[in-house]
């Protein structure tokens, strides 16, 4: 499901004398995007939340578990209300929008981009973008093997230094069969502790 640009812009709905916060969940491509309804759906209730997916999140994604108003976008929204030099560009008004992002799950591979700076996608590009002293967090899921990888480390290192907080993975049985360290951080602790975060820093005003 996607929307157009211009419904970004439409007004803040006021709620006992001030707005919900603005969410931006970001999925992926690891397997735990499969969860990815179920963290929607924790945030639903208490903000207004956008969904942004790469195209690898979508292979895991069932988008019958979201929400009916739930709005998602992808790649393949990125440039499709652009026409002509003026017209809205949807990485720039989604940055614009969102009070804060949430990338969950994040994969080794967008952990790299980060780091790196690169934007090929709707998502990379939001970051690259991103003010940061609006907060991001993230929750990385990857194989053992890739989180005690060395690049991991310094990744890990670089993102730091943008003020990103990381919601580190857990130990368990994890997708391809191994077991240990990986695993994404359930929603429910995502949900809390962004929630447990915004509620000490309340937002003034509109962005």
């Amino acid at each position: 499901m996607s929307t157009s640009v211009e419904s970004l812009r439409e007004p803040v709905q006021v709620n006992n004398g001030g707005r919900k916060p603005r969410i931006l969940l970001a999925a992926t491509g690891s397997v735990a995007a499969i969860k990815f309804g179920n963290l929607c759906s924790c945030f639903a209730d208490w903000a207004d939340v956008r969904a942004v997916a790469t195209q690898a999140a979508l292979h895991f994604i069932d988008r019958t578990s979201f929400t009916k108003d739930l709005i998602l976008y992808t790649d393949e929204d990125e440039w499709s209300t652009w026409s002509k030099i003026g017209d809205t560009v949807l990485h720039i008004e989604l940055r614009r929008w969102a009070d804060i992002m949430v990338i969950a799950p994040l994969s080794a591979n967008t952990l790299g981009k980060i780091a790196g700076g690169l934007c090929d996608n709707l998502l990379t590009s939001i970051i690259r973008a991103w003010d940061y002293e609006k907060p991001i967090f993230v929750a990385p899921a990857m194989n053992t093997f890739m989180w005690t990888n060395p690049f991991t480390e310094r990744h890990l290192m670089l993102i730091d230094e943008l003020g990103i907080t990381l919601i580190p993975p857990v130990s368990k049985r994890l997708a391809c069969g191994d077991s240990g360290t990986g695993a994404m951080a359930e929603p429910s602790l995502i949900f809390s502790t962004v929630r447990l975060f915004l509620e000490s820093q309340p937002i003034s005003g509109t962005t």
